[in-house]
């Protein structure tokens, strides 16, 4: 397990100063007016949701023009409110407080027993797969959660990362793992496939809302891991053309039309790939749906009765 995580440093700073600036409001507004200290210090602790909020709207105007199936307005709300409950988990919690909680698990009798290289997205760590890997564990896997840093580097950077956390895998299980992966962790599944050279050192990879495609989003962003995955960019084009007419391990691509990160929501699909659907959640959420959970573990029992 990694020593350190300068993304939970980041966020952990980040949820403090939100704190000091809500409580700072209380403390001066009070003695005025206890109506202006109370709204204000629920508006300040509340700047992710209004953020969540305009995501969802940005969505549902550039859905209209998709081949993906277009959210209903019942279903945006109800994943607003999913994804609200993930992003304080998650970002307030997990990913700043907890991210070491759960280690690696290597034992000796995970041997001969598939096991998985977890990959995480764009500004997060290892802390996101908490309950994959407390999951994993109960069932004997093996697995291997990464921290990709730096949090804005290039994408084919991570990916000696990902290199020894797979050859971690293998010499624990003797098995080329499945790599599972979430957002942009997916195309670093891709950038190190194409690393790697070879197809047979992954049994298999399973992303939850990749932006195989990019996503609209990408165009705000400065950073060199953000350009890369704007629509149709360039570095995603060249990733493309390595990958047509070469032998790759199967996909499992998840995605939802009320994905308010990566949209629209097609990008998330791989031509040849198992693209499979998710209605009325949101990007974060989807990862922790118990119908994709439970797919991916059918993946590695089926891997295991082959094996």
């Amino acid at each position: 397990m990694p020593a350190t995580s300068s993304l939970a440093r980041l966020q952990q700073v980040l949820c403090a100063l939100v704190v000091l600036a809500a409580v700072g409001w209380w403390t001066w507004r009070w003695p005025a007016s206890p109506l202006q200290a109370v709204t204000g210090s629920l508006a300040i602790l509340g700047v992710a949701v209004i953020v969540l909020a305009a995501e969802f709207v940005l969505l549902a105007f550039v859905a209209r023009t998709d081949t993906a199936p277009v959210p209903t307005t019942r279903e945006l709300v109800r994943a607003w409110i999913g994804e609200t409950r993930q992003f304080f988990q998650v970002f307030c919690w997990r990913q700043p407080f907890r991210w070491r909680e759960v280690d690696d698990h290597l034992a000796p009798e995970t041997r001969s027993k598939r096991g998985v290289v977890f990959i995480h997205g764009f500004v997060c760590n290892r802390g996101f797969w908490t309950p994959w890997m407390r999951m994993l564990r109960a069932r004997g896997h093996a697995y291997v959660a990464v921290n990709l840093e730096p949090v804005y580097g290039s994408i084919d950077d991570y990916a000696a990362t990902v290199d020894s956390a797979v050859e971690r895998v293998i010499r624990a299980t003797g098995l080329p793992p499945l790599l599972v992966c979430h957002s942009m962790g997916g195309l670093v599944a891709r950038a190190w496939l194409r690393h790697a050279g070879s197809a047979e050192r992954a049994y298999g990879v399973v992303t939850m809302g990749s932006p195989h495609g990019g996503t609209w989003l990408g165009r705000f962003s400065r950073r060199a891991n953000g350009l890369q995955m704007r629509l149709a960019s360039p570095w995603l084009a060249e990733l493309g053309r390595y990958e047509s007419g070469r032998s790759m391990p199967f996909f499992v691509c998840w995605y939802t039309p009320c994905d308010n990160i990566v949209f629209p929501a097609s990008t998330a699909t791989l031509p040849g790939a198992d693209n499979r659907l998710v209605r009325g959640v949101a990007h974060v959420d989807l990862a922790f749906q118990p119908e994709v959970m439970d797919h991916t573990m059918s993946l590695l029992q089926a891997a295991n009765s082959k094996s």
